[in-house]
């Protein structure tokens, strides 16, 4: 039986279906992200498994009990919102120990529990000070410290990075990933964010207007989509039109003027996805499509290129490794192994 399960979880708000049957399973200590564009279903399914908003139908357990009959503050979860919601009259440690003090937790107790989770994120020699003293990050902590403190049984975490700047977000999101190891925490996270997501995850659900495209771990997601838009969604990708067939009993993918051998299916025009750094520049093969280099970007580590193809336009990223590289017009061919390529019903879009 898994620690957390969600059965054909479903919400519907007039004729609009926010969330549709929904199937998850999560395990005691995972680290689990919702991840999608706006408006995909991803906050709405937190909200129900939080206990503020009912499903219209369908089930969410915990260890076998049934959540849905129980009020937000009886199911043990904590909670990181967006905007924190810390009292801005009371201090790091207040507000930390508030939940606790809702609980009747005796004061001695609570206040080596404050003080034990303070430390655990940093806030140690913070404790009595006031929010609006704080910056950003020192802010998202208290409020991660406020939902640890009371041990809850998941916690749950709403876009608790989105405010941010970018640098300070890569920092939290390593710290965020070490703190939940260390804990154990079950968690999930509700992000747009494909990085963050795919950096701080055990497995990612990708979900676009209320349904999952695909639930895996970050790698495999990236490395396999199961669908154009997770291709388009997780990362940059290529999406080349393509044609499969048969000759002599192998199956063959036709994309431009080059052929490439793939796992025998239908005869069908498809869609193809390559991620621009598994493409190299290649002198001549079968496996490969002329190009013309349109831009040439050196980006420090790495080169950007665009190239002109009869296919479209097709990024490709070249590591900085200081051997000669392509000019701008320069006539190429590029390549790929075809297990770097994702093959899905030319019908499917990215978007």
């Amino acid at each position: 039986m898994p620690f957390l399960a969600l059965e054909s979880l479903t919400k519907r708000f007039g004729d609009q279906v926010a969330v549709d049957a929904l199937d998850l399973a999560v395990e005691p200590g995972e680290f689990v992200s919702l991840l999608g564009p706006s408006g995909c279903g991803k906050t709405t399914t937190l909200q129900m498994i939080a206990g503020f908003i009912e499903p219209t139908s369908g089930a969410i357990t915990l260890e076998g009990r049934d959540l849905l009959g129980m009020q937000p503050n009886q199911r043990g979860l904590g909670i990181v919102f967006q905007s924190y919601a810390l009292f801005p009259h009371m201090t790091a440690a207040e507000n930390v120990a508030f939940g606790l003090e809702m609980r009747r937790v005796a004061k001695a107790e609570r206040d080596q529990r404050v003080a034990q989770t303070l430390e655990l994120v940093g806030l140690g020699a913070l404790a009595d000070r006031y929010p609006r003293r704080m910056s950003g990050g020192q802010q998202q902590r208290v409020a991660l410290a406020r939902a640890l403190v009371i041990r809850p049984r998941i916690l749950l975490l709403d876009e608790p990075l989105s405010n941010l700047d970018a640098k300070l977000r890569e920092e939290m999101q390593i710290e965020l990933r070490q703190i939940q190891r260390t804990v154990g925490t079950t968690t999930i996270l509700v992000t747009h964010d494909q990085a963050e997501a795919m950096a701080l995850s055990d497995r990612i659900v990708v979900m676009n207007k209320g349904k999952v495209e695909q639930i895996g771990r970050p790698h495999e997601a990236y490395e396999k989509p199961a669908s154009a838009f997770v291709a388009g969604f997780l990362g940059k990708t290529n999406v080349l039109p393509g044609a499969v067939h048969h000759d002599t009993g192998a199956a063959i993918a036709m994309i431009g003027d080059g052929r490439w051998p793939v796992p025998d299916m239908t005869d069908a025009q498809v869609s193809i996805s390559v991620r621009p750094e598994k493409i190299d520049f290649i002198d001549a093969a079968a496996c490969s499509i002329g190009g013309t280099v349109r831009t040439r970007i050196f980006q420090g580590n790495h080169w950007l290129y665009q190239v002109d193809t009869p296919c479209g336009l097709v990024t490709v990223i070249r590591q900085n490794s200081g051997q000669a590289v392509p000019a701008e017009g320069a006539a190429v061919r590029l390549t790929w192994r075809t297990e770097d390529m994702a093959i899905h019903p030319a019908a499917a879009t990215a978007s």
